[in-house]
């Protein structure tokens, strides 16, 4: 009897402490996602305890039984950065905490090989290398790589043209030909095509773009005095097996995007991307009789095959072939006046074809060799004057990639074939070199935070002779969060002025070239400090700011000056340089609300003869932002994106031209809605150009002589100068060269995606 009742007071006692201690324990529950969708299956759990659990397939999550205390919340996910977070649960308290994951592409420890020819993390580069990943194109979704670019900070695609809106991409003020364009590491866009290779690059199949601003001639050679852009495709681990991608825009843009992943038997893969995009539409909104956009019709299909090959080695062989028919010009132009001089038209036709492969060699040491060729053909004409060319390259390196103690040792060879025909005078006969080079670079570890780099390029070209182009960088990696690199190094360029530079095709000024152009050089000073910022409460940020400064000599730069009528060249008799500061701020708030802001300051300018002028074409600041808020219970995710450009100096033809000899401040904002609650479907839509801004505003017209295209009424005197006459008054010839901006207005656009993994 006592027994029992000793028994039931226990029972009592163990009952009434029991539930005393539930009711002091708190739980935590949320949904984990990232900026579009939920995330299932992430490892959630507290620091130091054996609580634990994973996110559904709802991406919901809840932690209970939590005794009272503090503790660092952390979430686990693979593709995703590590989420951590400082927290306090009281005594029955219920805390809900949505968790805003980064998408490891996006971040700073995604590997990057673009700085040195080697994949490492972009924190542990010695070289700064900014990564731009499939999503943030997504932001502003566009037809083509050159529109993309233009909300990366200090990156600018200028169009060269108003008639055919042909470009190129500026890179800190640079202009375009001196930005060297890869894909997969490969320099096939070049020469001719640095002006269209940057479209119809299927983007369904990038993986990332990589940027590095400042001369990178010592792995890459000519072209990349400014920087480089290193469009990066996907493998087939991360490729889905099936994504469609089709917009179109109220101005009539249609554009159709198509990727898939094909088995080819159990060891081969097959990467498939179709890019077709088609423009048809008359649009003449600022009333000059000429097309305010050219009208195109493009198809671009890229395959890559990649081979599973014993230890891992690797074999990939890829391909691309594209087609483009463009023209511009006066609104009754059809193809029959193709040359002629009655009515004026620029039109042009282009066909090129790559092919690009990597094979490691079945041997211990780590030897890559790699290899590329590309065949274009142009067939032009601008107005009456015919432009025919045909370009070749060939590209082959051998690169041995070996650690030794604290030395991480690169040695490679290459050999560049290039062949370049074209019907200009300044082409007598084909031009078809071959520059072998050899190169060495050597990274060593001076200390746990310390690392320097050191390089060196030797290539033999028999029109210039011996090149040499070294380079050094050095890396301090303060704490795990700063990051400060400094680098320096030089760079050459070879010039083909008439695949690189639009003006001298287009118009009626002529074409002067007055001595053999002798290869630019440049020297590159870049300071760069990075910082990270993990708060408690989730936030993430980064700091990534840059000090840069480039000086050349030999450069050749378009004169515009001395004589209106005329596009003057020759090797700059003093020197040219570009200086200036960049910097980005990128944050994260597990709320769904993000930003990246940018800026550049920059003083580009040549000297001669004791006289410094700024670069025609070249902003003195430009800012670019990205504004995103994604609604998490709606699915909806709003985006805000846009740039801001300071003034630049036009070409002008001379002190008569009422048109302003600087532009305005002017920016291009853009606003997007993207719906992802249907399945494997996501629907968006917005408008682009906000502000309906065309550089037409504040100009009396923007092509000279758009009533006379082929200066028929025009009147010279003996020395070939415009006379001023009731026809015309201020001495014009046709000019379509004064062009900075697009022409297109304000649209709206509408777009919807597939993917099937």
């Amino acid at each position: 009897m006592i027994y029992n009742k000793i028994s039931l007071l226990l029972f009592l006692l163990f009952g009434l402490g029991f539930t005393s201690i539930q009711a002091q324990q708190g739980e935590i529950s949320g949904v984990i996602a990232d900026d579009l969708t939920v995330i299932p299956f992430a490892n959630v759990y507290l620091e130091g305890t054996t609580i634990g659990t994973s996110s559904d397939e709802d991406g919901k999550y809840s932690l209970k039984n939590i005794p009272e205390g503090k503790y660092k919340l952390r979430v686990k996910v693979l593709g995703y950065r590590d989420f951590s977070k400082t927290i306090s649960v009281g005594s029955n308290e219920r805390l809900t905490i949505p968790i805003q994951m980064i998408a490891a592409s996006e971040q700073l420890e995604e590997m990057v090989v673009s700085g040195t020819l080697k994949a490492v993390s972009r924190s542990e580069s010695p070289v700064p290398v900014e990564v731009y990943s499939p999503t943030f194109l997504k932001k502003n979704p566009t037809a083509s790589i050159f529109e993309a670019l233009q909300n990366v900070n200090g990156v600018r695609p200028q169009i060269n043209c108003n008639v055919c809106n042909t470009g190129d991409i500026h890179i800190n003020g640079l202009e375009g030909p001196y930005t060297l364009v890869l894909i997969d590491g490969m320099p096939i866009v070049s020469g001719l095509g640095t002006v269209y290779g940057l479209s119809g690059i299927p983007n369904s199949l990038i993986e990332q773009i990589e940027i590095v601003k400042g001369p990178a001639s010592s792995l890459y050679g000519s072209e990349a005095v400014g920087g480089l852009i290193n469009v990066i495709t996907k493998n087939t681990l991360e490729a889905p097996d099936f994504a469609a991608d089709a917009f179109l825009t109220g101005w009539g843009e249609y554009n159709l995007d198509l990727g898939a992943k094909i088995d080819v038997g159990k060891k081969t893969d097959l990467l498939l991307g179709v890019n077709y995009f088609n423009y048809d539409q008359l649009i003449d909104n600022n009333g000059d009789n000429f097309t305010d956009l050219t009208l195109q019709d493009r198809i671009s299909v890229f395959q890559k095959w990649s081979f599973l090959r014993k230890d891992n080695r690797i074999l990939s062989l890829a391909g691309r072939f594209f087609y483009e028919d463009r023209w511009g010009g006066e609104l009754q132009w059809t193809p029959e006046f193709r040359g002629g001089d009655e009515i004026y038209g620029e039109s042009i036709y282009t066909r090129r074809w790559e092919v690009l492969g990597k094979y490691q060699l079945p041997v211990k040491e780590k030897l890559l060799l790699s290899f590329s060729y590309n065949d274009h053909a142009q067939n032009s004409v601008y107005g009456n004057v015919p432009y025919l060319a045909d370009q070749r390259i060939g590209f082959t390196q051998l690169t041995w990639d070996k650690k030794v103690g604290n030395h991480d040792v690169l040695v490679g060879s290459a050999l560049r074939y290039n062949f370049y025909d074209d019907n200009t005078p300044a082409t007598v006969s084909a031009d078809e070199v071959v520059i072998p080079s050899l190169f060495v670079q050597d990274e060593i570890s001076l200390a746990k935070k310390h690392s320097l780099l050191l390089g060196m390029r030797y290539d033999y070209d028999k029109r210039h002779g011996n090149i040499f182009t070294p380079r050094t960088a050095y890396r301090w990696k303060m704490t795990d969060n700063d990051i400060l690199r400094l680098n320096a190094g030089t760079g050459f360029r070879v010039v083909n002025l008439f695949t690189e530079d639009h003006a001298a095709l287009t118009g009626a000024r002529d074409v002067i070239v007055t001595e053999e152009l002798e290869p630019e050089r440049s020297f590159n000073l870049n300071l760069n400090y990075l910082k990270k910022i993990y708060s408690e409460n989730g936030t993430f940020a980064s700091v990534d700011a840059s000090l840069f400064y480039t000086n050349f000599s030999n450069a050749i730069l378009p004169d515009y000056d001395t004589n209106p009528n005329q596009i003057i060249y020759d090797n700059l008799n003093g020197t040219s340089i570009s200086q200036g500061i960049s910097a980005n701020i990128d944050v994260v708030f597990p709320s769904g609300f993000k930003f990246l802001v940018g800026a550049t300051f920059q003083d580009v300018k040549h000297t001669e003869n004791g006289i410094s002028r700024r670069q025609i074409l070249t902003e003195s600041y430009t800012g670019t932002w990205n504004f995103g808020y994604n609604f998490r219970n709606l699915k909806l995710s709003v985006d805000y994106t846009g740039n801001l450009y300071g003034p630049m100096r036009l070409p002008t033809l001379g002190e008569r031209d009422p048109r302003s000899d600087f532009s305005p401040v002017w920016s291009i904002q853009n606003i997007q809605f993207t719906y992802k609650g249907i399945g494997d479907f996501e629907f968006y839509g917005g408008i682009k150009n906000l502000l309906d801004w065309t550089p037409n505003r504040g100009n009396p017209f923007i092509i000279a002589r758009a009533n006379d295209p082929f200066d028929k009424n025009v009147v010279f005197d003996n020395n070939g100068d415009v006379v001023p006459t009731a026809d015309n008054p201020n001495a014009l010839t046709f000019d379509p060269s004064y062009v900075y901006g697009p022409n297109q207005g304000i649209r709206g656009f509408f777009g919807m995606r597939y993917r099937l993994n």
